[in-house]
């Protein structure tokens, strides 16, 4: 005779399996769904890498083709035909507004640089280089007092164009009739750090210029 407890443990056992393969099939579906998640979620990311490259390239080549001729009327014909958004819709007016100022509308050049200054959903280095470039190309046209609010925001401590925003500053105080001023602004650029040898030389001019001596050691 068979011992009792062991054919109790084969039932036991029996029960588990009914019980396991019971749960099995009434939950197949989650294991089932979830393999296809992860594949048509793998699937889907490859497409939208490749489809985003394709439109990163196609803009490219949109650029590309709109700048080979070297007549500025018919590059700025040619930008206005292509449409961007995000980023690339920043680098397209920072384009369109060299091409502008190659045509020598100047006031077209500000809009298009004064469209990337204010679209707070571009990268901050782009708004940035469109409000130094602004107040460059628009000068006089520009009242002072906005051209010193614009330019002491990119020459705070850490921005990226602060040696570039401190020289346009000087010449400002030039503009002013600060003389003074100006030469003190153009002595302290020179002790800024990150200032290229191109810049140096130009304060360097400017400081002769405003009568003050020569700087040594200009790269």
């Amino acid at each position: 005779m068979s011992n009792p407890e062991s054919f109790i443990d084969e039932v036991n056992e029996e029960l588990k399996r009914d019980r396991l393969f019971a749960l099995m099939r009434k939950y197949a579906w989650i294991a089932v769904l979830a393999v296809v998640l992860i594949v048509g979620g793998a699937a889907w990311n490859e497409w939208r890498k490749a489809t985003d490259r394709a439109s990163a390239e196609g803009f490219g080549d949109s650029l590309v083709a709109a700048m080979e001729s070297g007549d500025p009327a018919v590059q700025r014909q040619e930008l206005a035909t292509i449409t961007a958004e995000g980023d690339r819709a920043g680098i397209l007016n920072l384009l369109l507004a060299a091409t502008e100022l190659r045509a020598e509308d100047r006031p077209a050049a500000v809009a298009a640089l004064l469209a990337v200054e204010n679209n707070a959903d571009l990268p901050t280095s782009y708004r940035q280089i469109a409000a130094l470039k602004r107040v460059i190309i628009g000068g006089a046209d520009i009242p002072l007092d906005e051209r010193q609010g614009v330019l002491a925001g990119l020459a705070a401590p850490g921005q990226a164009f602060r040696p570039l925003a401190l020289e346009q500053l000087a010449l400002l105080a030039v503009e002013s009739g600060d003389r003074a001023g100006a030469l003190a602004q153009a002595q302290a650029l020179l002790q800024e750090p990150d200032v290229t040898a191109g810049l140096r030389r130009r304060v360097a001019q400017l400081i002769v210029t405003l009568g003050g001596e020569q700087p040594g050691d200009l790269g």
